[in-house]
């Protein structure tokens, strides 16, 4: 179970349902590879999805700060590699390119770790369920509002039960309000929507925005304002009806920690890219001591794992719609 390789590729390829969150997004799938081989050939893979480039810059981190540390460990030193890599990577780390180095490296030991026993994260964590509700994302900003509500009702007759939007970025707040309001009124009430604002506003336009939402009874608003505006955050959970939730664009549990110790975030959304498997289950059982809910932010084929495996039970993201 000696790590005896540790190989990085960069992979490109066209999305088959390409994200329009922007108008000028273009980019096409972009991936960073990480395989850890052992001495006995067992193979395990981690990999990323940076979406916004800075992929080579992640290769070199994990070649030149992240391979030397890890050359030569056990597959079973999970969490032993990961403070190592922490430590290590801390005076220019805690955050950015060292942690998602540090997280396609831990996804991958916790492969080598279920291949080498033969089972699936979810048995190897400890089972819980069988069975995990999903919503359907994926209705662009950038699809417009007739085709944010087309994409939303395939989800729908698909047998989703809730979808999620977007808003802010390339519209103002009237025709936000209208495109949401569109949506409830196409799917009717029995159809949660989710609105994701993805950081456009700050806190005061949050509020006066949110309160129109509230009117037309959406499940949450989602990263209304940038990460680090906790206060922000803060004084809009306690203005509006709607839960107000996160944590995507934060770093590992010590970045989400307000958040914790604030209780005004009901459901917490950790990236596996900023902390890897082992970081999110830590969330996980902290978020379960504060009586709070995680949603993890894409890769729903990984936090499927995740989520059997954990007394909450919250969604899943799906981007893509059934065939």
């Amino acid at each position: 179970m000696i790590i005896r390789d540790l190989r990085v590729t960069l992979l490109r390829t066209p999305f088959t349902d390409p994200p329009r969150w922007a108008q000028g997004y273009r980019r096409p799938r972009e991936l960073v590879v990480v395989e850890l081989e052992t001495q006995s050939g067992i193979t395990g893979m981690g990999y990323l999805m940076p979406l916004f480039g800075g992929l080579a810059t992640i290769k070199t981190c994990l070649e030149e700060m992240i391979a030397p540390l890890v050359i030569g460990r056990a597959i079973t030193e999970v969490e032993g590699i990961w403070q190592d890599l922490w430590r290590a990577t801390y005076g220019i780390g805690r955050m950015g390119v060292t942690v998602f180095a540090m997280s396609a490296v831990d996804i991958a030991l916790w492969d080598a770790l279920g291949r080498r026993a033969g089972l699936p994260l979810h048995r190897l964590w400890g089972h819980v369920r069988s069975e995990v509700p999903a919503y359907g994302s994926g209705c662009w900003r950038g699809l417009g509002g007739d085709g944010m509500v087309d994409k939303a009702r395939r989800y729908a007759e698909a047998g989703f039960g809730a979808i999620k939007m977007q808003v802010g970025h390339m519209y103002d707040a009237d025709t936000d309000v209208a495109h949401v309001a569109a949506m409830r009124a196409a799917l009717g009430d029995g159809i949660e929507i989710m609105v994701d604002v993805n950081m456009a506003w700050h806190a005061d336009q949050a509020i006066t925005v949110g309160r129109r939402l509230d009117e037309h009874g959406i499940y949450w608003l989602e990263e209304p304002v940038v990460a680090e505006d906790y206060a922000g955050y803060f004084r809009i959970a306690d203005a509006l009806e709607t839960r107000v939730v996160g944590g995507e664009s934060h770093f590992t549990r010590h970045d989400l920690r307000p958040f914790f110790d604030s209780g005004k975030i009901p459901i917490l959304q950790p990236d596996v890219m900023r902390g890897g498997l082992s970081e999110l289950r830590k969330i996980a059982v902290e978020a379960d001591s504060r009586g709070l809910l995680i949603a993890p932010h894409l890769f729903p084929e990984l936090m499927v794992q995740l989520m059997a495996s954990i007394p909450q039970r919250p969604h899943v993201g799906v981007c893509r719609l059934p065939r």
